[in-house]
């Protein structure tokens, strides 16, 4: 009888123990941290190997914002899965806040996990010693790059100034070339004709254009030659002219070829003013009408030969050869003179530039110089990580993951790590702050620290190191430890060497690693004037405030 009563107690006490066990286990990190901060919040179930399990992946969890849903980690436990999930819980308002219960499906079955409390605390700003400004306007944020729409602006001042010269000779030129090329007016006549048909007007539906400049050719032709006002007369007028010139000059020519030309006119005289529309076959016929009529007066008129005088007549297609060979020359001509007197306005701001201001003045507000923009420009006074760091920069420092970087062996030994950078990993020029957490709390060696951190470097590329350590004390009194000193990188692609100049600053608070790194090219004298700037103005928190 007592023995069936121990067995009962024991049975009774195994199902409490049992029903005690949740199937799903919720917990937190911390319940407090400052806005931005990461909350990590944990689910754990234990299921049996053939268990489907499925955790949600949502964006928000009541009101805080899920910055991470981490990798689900999976224990074997004899016969069963221990499957752990965390997520990245933040929230940029302080105040206190609720996570509410979270659906796990477990073979299609909801759970749910606890809902927890937590609170956000506010950053206290220090008024004593960070300087209060007003309110600014909003203004467009300055480009590193600038330098680019200067040159742009000067390069298209410059293109500017070399059209108009080119425009400039061009018109002098042509107009050079034709009083030398048209030696008679036949010639200028017979040039135009032609240069008129290459453009085909008419074709394209300009019928007046075209009659306007054929009968502009015609008139200008018989005002030249022949010496009569042809261009201000009415169409009657000019015949009546050219008939009396024509017994004047005893110029023999039929009464065809003036009826011609008379016909041609007066069409021309319909379609500008009574917008008549010839056939095709009409207007290549007035066309041959007024070539035929301006050879044939050509022909009549007498000509005075010089005993003493040889006259070079050159045919039709050697006059176009000709006046292309001096167009195609003249052409040269322009562009070569048009960029030399750019060249000339480039050459001689330059040389008084330097003169007067320098070669550096030249390099840096021509060309542009990015250090002396950051230098120059509005900074940034914030804080980053924890072990907290708070610096002046440039620009702010953006988030970046370095757990990549480190060797497996070194991440097991790191509770949590954050990193902050300004340029890419393999610039020139980059500002990087890094603060570490490890799950072993001792006082560090930053001797060691300093080893591997150049040790990292020399994993990113860096060549032939020198290095020179000594002591660093913030205006707080803080000391720390300062590796400074000089590395060689390859440029794959121009496959050529720079000199790199770096500074490391390490510290150790209660257990957390604070790191500052800093490089830029050799030589650069506001890089170096940044980086004093930087570490004048480094001030350290301890863990955990």
């Amino acid at each position: 009888m007592k023995n069936r009563f121990f067995t009962l107690c024991f049975l009774l006490l195994s199902v409490v123990v049992f029903a005690q066990q949740k199937p799903l286990v919720t917990s937190l990190d911390k319940t407090k941290q400052k806005i931005g901060g990461e909350f990590k919040l944990t689910l754990k179930t234990s299921v049996d190997t053939t268990a489907k399990v499925a955790f949600p992946n949502p964006k928000n969890i009541g009101a805080l914002e899920v910055i991470e849903s981490y990798k689900i980690d999976t224990v074997r436990n004899g016969g069963r899965y221990e499957l752990i999930k965390k997520y990245g819980l933040t929230q940029f308002d302080s105040g206190k806040y609720v996570i509410p219960r979270v659906t796990v499906l477990i073979n299609n079955k909801p759970y749910f996990s606890d809902s927890l409390s937590i609170e956000v605390a506010n950053v206290q700003v220090d008024t004593l010693r960070q300087k209060m400004y007003d309110i600014k306007p909003i203004a467009a944020v300055p480009s590193s790059k600038s330098w680019i729409w200067k040159l742009f602006l000067a390069l298209l001042l410059l293109a500017g100034i070399g059209a108009f010269v080119y425009w400039y000779l061009k018109i002098r030129q042509t107009k050079k070339i034709e009083e030398e090329i048209y030696k008679t007016p036949i010639e200028k006549a017979t040039s135009l004709l032609n240069t008129l048909e290459k453009k085909q007007l008419w074709q394209k539906g300009e019928v007046k254009a075209y009659y306007s400049e054929l009968t502009d050719i015609a008139r200008t032709y018989i005002e030249e030659a022949i010496e009569i006002p042809a261009m201000e007369s009415t169409t009657s007028e000019l015949i009546e002219g050219l008939r009396t010139a024509s017994m004047k000059k005893k110029m023999k020519l039929t009464p065809e070829t003036i009826e011609n030309l008379e016909r041609v006119l007066k069409q021309a005289d319909l379609v500008k003013f009574a917008k008549s529309k010839p056939l095709d076959f009409e207007i290549t016929e007035d066309r041959k009408k007024i070539e035929s009529s301006i050879v044939i007066l050509d022909k009549a008129i007498p000509v005075v030969i010089e005993e003493d005088k040889e006259e070079l007549l050159l045919n039709e297609m050697q006059r176009q050869e000709q006046l292309k060979l001096q167009l195609k020359k003249k052409r040269k001509s322009r562009i070569i003179t048009a960029t030399a007197v750019v060249l000339g306005i480039v050459v001689a701001v330059l040389t008084y530039l330097i003169t007067t201001k320098g070669f550096a003045y030249v390099k840096d507000e021509i060309l542009g110089n990015d250090s002396k923009e950051l230098l120059e420009g509005e900074w940034v006074y914030s804080e980053y990580g924890n072990p907290a760091v708070v610096i002046e920069t440039p620009q702010v420092l953006k988030r970046t993951d370095m757990s990549k970087l480190l060797p497996k062996e070194n991440m097991a030994l790191i509770k949590e790590m954050q990193s902050f950078r300004y340029g890419g990993l393999l610039d020139d020029f980059q500002v990087m702050v890094s603060t570490l957490k490890f799950k072993q709390e001792g006082e560090l060696d930053l001797s060691k620290s300093v080893e591997g951190s150049i040790n990292m470097l020399e994993t990113t590329g860096a060549q032939n190191m020198l290095v020179k350590q000594e002591e660093f004390d913030t205006k707080q009194g803080v000391r720390g430890i300062r590796a400074y000193g000089t590395f060689s990188r390859l440029n794959a692609l121009t496959n050529s060497s720079t000199r790199v100049y770096y500074e490391i600053v390490l510290f150790n608070q209660e257990g957390g690693l604070q790191q500052i790194v800093m490089m830029h090219e050799e030589g650069d004298t506001y890089a170096k004037k940044i980086f004093e700037r930087i570490l004048n103005s480094v001030e350290l928190k301890k863990l955990g405030s």
